[in-house]
């Protein structure tokens, strides 16, 4: 099926109308964010049922190790991070 580019000038044309000049760009970064977060996910579930990953070591001074993810979603981002028992920094 091919669109042809009145078809496409239409939308387009509705689209400004709808949500303004000024709201199309937040709208676009939205939904590509959503698209990064929804494909991430998708590949995520494809991974679930493949060899589960070792879990991560304990800590030295028996603290649990929290994980970090740099966006909601971006489970190839994610590291464990150890954390001091005190609750404060650790030393250099």
């Amino acid at each position: 099926m091919r669109i042809s580019m009145t078809a496409i000038v239409v939308v387009v044309v509705i689209a400004i109308v709808l949500f303004g000049a000024k709201r199309l760009p937040d709208l676009a970064r939205s939904l590509g964010q959503s698209m990064r977060i929804l494909k991430s996910e998708a590949k995520a579930m494809r991974s679930d049922g493949e060899a589960a990953r070792p879990a991560p070591a304990p800590s030295v001074d028996g603290g649990a190790a929290k994980t970090i993810q740099t966006a909601p979603g971006a489970t190839g981002t994610a590291r464990p991070v150890a954390e001091a028992a005190d609750g404060g920094e650790r030393p250099h």
